[in-house]
């Protein structure tokens, strides 16, 4: 290597350098979510905090805040929520919960609320409730938490505008590969060749860090002037109420407390695009008031190719968890529609292997398509690529699955309801036929399944005459969409799977359709 090249290489490490420790700096800075509060202050600072999830899994949830975040968890009355107290700092490890749908940070909990007789008294009641709660706290917290969603999405702009730029200017595979080894022969960090999968030359590298250096100082510019210039928050107040012995609506109650609120923080109401959603939740008599932290649900993490029975990726890792996924074992869903549990089980259980099938190419092609957008979403998000997850696809018949017999761990899927996908008439010869198949899949003794399906009285018929294949461990009820469903556990029996001819099996069948 010549005099010229040398220092052109190091031209190109120092720009690297530069990079990667511009990112390195933004990560640090993403890490302490508490900046906008100062550090004395916020260090003491806890809150609870309040979390929406599928109903009939709340159990799953709180067991999970106390795995992941080691704190105390309370079941609400109120179906499909939980409660817990966190210091300020695990607020990042709060959004990263699988279990959970919406967030909320709790400013009041009025537990034994005493509503008046009459609509007037309750209305005005809530009126002069607005100006008597403790509101400091909680809205400290929403501000670290918009600060941080900000820069979320800032830097998943920029890592965006990064992976273009590499995509737009890299070369043919020949000049990669020259590269690379140079880089190599320069004895540049592995972490930075990873980085720069494709690498580019110094002008390429150079205009990059330069974007960076400018994001950061545009950044900078940009909270300057949110602090010298402060704007007048834009807010909604939305009321959920159950209990039949209220005498005022929902409506009424958010219009009454929201103009009150108004009043005591001199916001502007905007009921679509608003700064702050104040909650204000009703169950019999008890009264709880709370700021959201999220603006959408936190289900849709995974899936961009929907289908017509899309699964919540909350809902997923319930079933997922009720299973007890271990290091190495195989998981199927035989059923998997557009991925979304066999997705979810292999970003969160990346020790097991996970195989998605379908009988309709359309579904194996959505699921196939919705792995390709994490994986992408991974790469932007990392800024190299992706060694893949642990999961792959296929098309094949859930009565004849291509599967050695006692060679899969968990099976989880969601059976065919009858009402979007199939029918109940199907249903009658579908159910008994999956579930010995799945028996002979399903590892004698160890083997699980958690099934969901709406369609109760098939699928109980159905397992009535497999006791012999499965036991029934645990029922959890659940609300999908307006339909009353249930997910069943069940345990494979320690019987060996005994293949019948063809002529018996179809006997059984009838049989059990009688």
């Amino acid at each position: 290597m010549n005099l010229g090249s040398t220092a052109n290489m190091s031209d190109i490490q120092e720009a690297t350098n530069q990079l990667l420790h511009v990112n390195l700096h933004e990560n640090q800075r993403d890490t302490h979510v508490t900046e906008s509060v100062p550090r004395s202050e916020s260090e003491h600072l806890r809150v609870t905090i309040g979390a929406t999830v599928p109903t009939g899994f709340e159990q799953a949830a709180a067991d999970e805040v106390r795995e992941k975040l080691k704190s105390s968890c309370k079941i609400s009355k109120d179906r499909g929520k939980i409660y817990f107290d966190i210091s300020v700092e695990s607020l990042a490890q709060v959004h990263r919960l699988r279990s959970v749908d919406n967030l909320f940070v709790v400013v009041q909990e009025l537990k034994d609320y005493q509503f008046k007789e009459t609509k007037e008294k309750v209305l005005k009641d809530f009126e002069e409730l607005a100006g008597k709660l403790p509101w400091s706290d909680p809205l400290k917290v929403w501000k670290i938490n918009t600060s941080f969603k900000k820069k979320k999405t800032k830097r998943k702009k920029l890592n965006q505008n990064l992976n273009k730029e590499k995509i737009d200017n890299e070369r043919d595979k020949r000049e990669e590969r020259d590269v690379k080894k140079e880089l190599s022969n320069n004895s540049l960090d592995s972490h930075i060749l990873d980085y720069y999968e494709k690498p580019a030359i110094k002008e390429e590298i150079s205009t990059l860090v330069g974007d960076v250096l400018a994001s950061c100082k545009n950044e900078t510019e940009e909270s300057l002037k949110e602090d010298t210039d402060p704007e007048v928050l834009k807010f909604r107040v939305t009321c959920n109420r159950a209990g039949e012995k209220h005498c005022f609506s929902s409506n009424e109650a958010a219009r009454d407390f929201g103009g009150a609120v108004q009043d005591h923080f001199k916001w502007k109401a905007d009921m679509t695009n608003f700064d702050v959603e104040v909650l204000l939740n009703i169950h019999d008599n008890e009264v709880i008031v709370g700021i959201a932290l999220t603006e959408e649900s936190l289900h849709r993490r995974n899936i961009t190719h929907f289908g017509p029975t899309t699964l919540r990726s909350t809902l997923a890792y319930g079933m997922l968890r009720l299973c007890s996924p271990q290091p190495s074992d195989i998981i199927v869903d035989p059923m998997c529609g557009t991925g979304a549990i066999p997705i979810e089980g292999a970003t969160e259980w990346s020790n097991c292997f996970h195989i998605a099938g379908d009988n309709n190419p359309l579904a194996v092609n959505r699921t196939a398509n919705n792995i390709s957008s994490l994986l992408t979403k991974s790469q932007i998000k990392e800024g190299k690529l992706s060694w893949g997850l642990p999961i792959d696809a296929i098309q094949w018949d859930i009565c004849n699955l291509p599967l050695r017999t006692g060679s899969v761990d968990i099976i989880v899927t969601d059976m065919p309801f009858g009402k979007r996908m199939g029918s109940k008439k199907r249903n009658w010869n579908l159910y008994p036929a999956c579930l010995w198949e799945m028996g002979r899949i399903c590892k004698p003794g160890t083997g699980r399944a958690a099934l969901l399906t709406q369609d109760k009285k098939c699928f109980t018929k159905a397992l009535s005459g497999m006791e012999h294949v499965w036991r029934k461990v645990h029922t959890v009820w659940v609300n999908i969409g307006g339909l009353h469903a249930a997910v069943y556990l069940l345990n494979r029996t320690p019987l060996a799977f005994v293949h019948p001819s063809g002529q018996d099996k179809e006997e059984l069948l009838s049989a059990k359709n009688d």
